[in-house]
């Protein structure tokens, strides 16, 4: 390859979890599903993302933010791809992804809503808008503690 080296996809997936979600840092864009796929195409490495909606304003730093980590390990020759079909789902957040949402203080996108401090089921909602447009602002009646709901999508 003329333009960089070509690194083992496993190296890709490596780089790519450590890029941190922009409005949700205490989770990679690899938790969140974003990235949809890694892989070679005649020596030129092709990244697939997908936003959490469309018009989302994170896109562009996620990009940014791929292009950087990947050129900064050398890898110069590849293309970002955004594929909107399938749409992203909460449901592409793993299991360890939303471990951390709810030790960070927001409950994960679950249909049942708990409070992350006491895992009461005892909450209001205070606003359908919260600090990002996929979150809402909820009140644990129990513990009174206010908190954020990552919406479920």
């Amino acid at each position: 390859m003329q333009n960089g080296k070509i690194l083992e996809t496993n190296k890709i997936w490596e780089i790519l979890e450590m890029i941190p979600d922009p409005e949700i840092p205490i989770i990679s864009i690899v938790d969140l599903g974003v990235v949809r796929g890694v892989e070679y195409m005649e020596n030129q490495l092709i990244i697939t993302v997908t936003p959490t909606y469309s018009g989302c304003p994170a896109m562009d730093f996620i990009k940014d933010e791929i292009a950087r980590n990947l050129e900064m390990e050398g890898c110069k020759d590849f293309q970002l791809n955004t594929v909107l079909s399938p749409p992203w789902t909460t449901e592409w957040i793993d299991k360890k992804a939303r471990r951390k949402i709810k030790n960070a203080g927001i409950a994960p996108p679950e249909k049942d809503v708990a409070c992350p401090q006491c895992n009461s089921h005892d909450v209001d909602i205070i606003s359908e808008f919260g600090s990002t447009a996929c979150k809402a602002m909820y009140k644990c009646v129990d513990c009174l503690e206010p908190f954020e709901y990552f919406k479920c999508i």
